[in-house]
């Protein structure tokens, strides 16, 4: 039985249309993915701008940097 599915895979002719279904099942999958759910699609969203961001703005401790600097320009 094993035997027959390698032999089956192993034609070429029958691995074509297999992978075509694979990649095709994939790309539907992904779609699902990305089109389903309001949260997915707001994080998503979110990420559009990235590129356009300076690297300051994407570091996590950047908030915490300017909010140091703004109280040592305050003096407090």
């Amino acid at each position: 039985m094993i035997g027959e599915i390698y032999e089956w895979l192993g034609d070429m002719e029958n691995t074509k249309p297999l992978a075509l279904v694979l990649f095709f099942v994939t790309f539907v999958g992904i779609v699902v993915y990305v089109y389903s759910g309001k949260k997915r699609k707001q994080r998503l969203e979110s990420y559009k701008d990235i590129p356009f961001l300076d690297d300051d703005e994407l570091d996590p401790t950047h908030q915490k940097k300017q909010q140091v600097n703004n109280d040592e320009s305050t003096g407090k």
